[in-house]
């Protein structure tokens, strides 16, 4: 071949077969052709064009050629070439075939952001009848839903899917009683027979959150005390970072109810209660409500008790009489702690057989914690490090801030949670149960005790296990035990939002005009380099 027929040739090679390459990937991709046709068609008419040059340029050496039997060889070896290609791009087309047919979802990130979380798939797994989703997003906003919702799809086949864009279909508005100020960016209507829930925030904890008000027959009540310096769950004080605002909306997206209970004005508590939470109480309790209390567990009841450092009088020995040692102590960890801060300790082991702890993996974030040692009925189910120790001598720790590890300390790792049954004293008799009511037997009572108040705050709520912990607490509490779970991730992994527009430009620069670029440079590299030495 002379020079330029050679080059043209080569060009039409590389033309013909990424005209060839792209038209598979397009239509195994299910991207669909439309958007690629004008690239695949110009690849393939220059292509051609280019050879039938080479072809009219060098038709007389190409003549020769195939007279000799050089060309009888090239045939030959040409046409095994060729078969073989054949093969190899079928049984390529076979497998994109068969794995559009056939999947199977991966997930390589660290955190697992990309999989449902361990509460989703068990809310999925426990459906006993048909969720009708209706997703209503535009086409600008569908990509992202419908990655979200493909993961519930993909997990069950009861999670039946449904797009549609109301700006093509405005009477599915009217239908279901949607206004367009709920739209927004979009708007998921998940349904249950003939219940449904609507869904404008589109996140995994809240499509499984409104799954399981869906799901759960019945609303448990849970009381937070106050009058005692509790933390609190309504008004600013609820919202402040001590607050207990985002503990109780956890609580109530696990279909509780809430409210908070003056117990020194009730002097009792209300018999719909199903546990009772005392969190960050600074004062002594009154004796008629320590009496309360404990008439309530001697019915049956549960409590949770979360209670920080250098908290002393009636709680601790009321919570030593029903069978929890609370530490003098702070907890001090230079090893394993937030950002180096001794008194901000991670909890970094679990109680591997209690069904609270089972499942957690990743540490807890304490703040100002002491020590919790469980007598008889008790299971410690929450550890600091093994560097870690129960400061005691606290006079020190707070005139001049420095803390020396003594043999009187608790060497760690330290409990700081504890569960069980506490032991009542005989004489707090259960009140007569109501007409037709059975009444409850003592060992049904259900006592936590956290070290800490501060770890289920809005400020670490979300931080690492806190969550997890704090609403695996409460299901316990309430023999939820089914409902103990993994929930979803609140921190997701980073994304670069882009528009359907820009994808397909970055998806044909990297997969088409790129390797193309490539091989035409390396086409016109082989032929500057062989003319050179002719």
């Amino acid at each position: 071949m002379s020079g330029m027929s050679s080059l043209f040739a080569a060009l039409g090679l590389v033309g013909i077969a990424f005209a060839l390459i792209s038209f598979l990937i397009v239509l195994f991709s299910g991207a669909g052709l439309a958007s690629d046709l004008g690239w695949i068609g110009t690849n393939l008419v220059v292509g051609l064009v280019l050879l039938v040059s080479s072809a009219f340029l060098d038709w007389g050496a190409l003549r020769e050629r195939m007279r000799s039997g050089e060309a009888r060889r090239a045939g030959k070896y040409g046409g095994s070439a060729l078969l073989g290609t054949f093969f190899a791009i079928a049984i390529l087309g076979m497998l994109g075939f068969l794995a559009t047919r056939y999947h199977q979802r991966f997930d390589w990130s660290e955190a697992g952001v990309h999989t449902l979380s361990d509460q989703s798939q068990k809310v999925l797994a426990g459906l006993e009848g048909d969720v009708s989703v209706l997703a209503l997003v535009s086409k600008v906003d569908e990509d992202p839903v419908r990655e979200l919702l493909d993961k519930y799809s993909y997990a069950s086949p009861r999670f039946q899917v449904e797009y549609a864009d109301p700006n093509v279909r405005p009477g599915l508005l009217e239908q279901y009683g949607i206004t367009p100020d709920e739209l927004g960016k979009g708007l998921v209507r998940i349904a249950i027979g003939d219940e449904s829930v609507k869904v404008t925030e589109l996140t995994e904890d809240k499509i499984t959150n409104a799954m399981v008000k869906l799901t759960r027959t019945g609303q448990k009540v849970v009381y937070f005390l106050e009058g005692h310096g509790e933390r609190a769950i309504e008004g600013e004080e609820g919202k402040a970072r001590d607050g207990y605002a985002r503990a109780a909306e956890a609580l109530r997206n696990e279909n509780y109810t809430v409210h908070t209970l003056l117990l020194a004005a009730t002097g009792e508590v209300p018999a719909d209660a199903d546990a009772v939470i005392l969190a960050g109480s600074r004062r002594p309790l009154l004796d008629v409500e320590r009496q309360a209390l404990e008439a309530y567990l001697a019915r049956g009841g549960s409590l949770l008790v979360a209670i920080d450092p250098r908290v002393r009088g009636d709680l601790v020995q009321q919570l030593d009489a029903w069978g929890v040692v609370l530490g003098d102590d702070v907890v001090i960890d230079r090893t394993l702690a937030l950002f180096g801060r001794a008194m901000t300790p991670f909890a970094s082991s679990y109680d591997p057989e209690h069904e609270i702890t089972r499942g957690l993996r990743d540490p807890s974030l304490f703040h100002e914690v002491r020590s919790v040692k469980a007598k008889a009925g008790f299971s410690e189910i929450v550890f600091t490090g093994d560097g870690s120790w129960g400061e005691t001598d606290l006079a020190l720790l707070d005139s001049e801030g420095k803390v020396v590890q003594d043999p009187v300390d608790l060497a760690g790792p330290v409990p700081v949670g504890v569960a069980g049954r506490p032991t009542l004293a005989g004489d707090a008799a259960p009140p007569a149960p109501a007409e037709g009511e059975p009444a409850a037997p003592k060992d049904d009572a259900r006592l936590v005790v956290f070290g800490d108040a501060d770890f289920a705050a809005n400020e670490f709520l979300d931080a690492y296990s806190n969550r997890n912990l704090f609403v695996n607490s409460v299901n316990w509490l309430l023999g939820d035990v089914e409902a103990i779970s993994i929930r979803p991730i609140q921190s997701r992994a980073s994304r670069f939002e882009l528009s359907a527009e820009q994808f397909r430009s970055i998806r044909s620069m990297s997969l088409f005009v790129l390797p193309e670029a490539i091989a035409v440079l390396a086409v016109f590299t082989w032929w500057s380099r062989r003319h050179s030495k002719r």
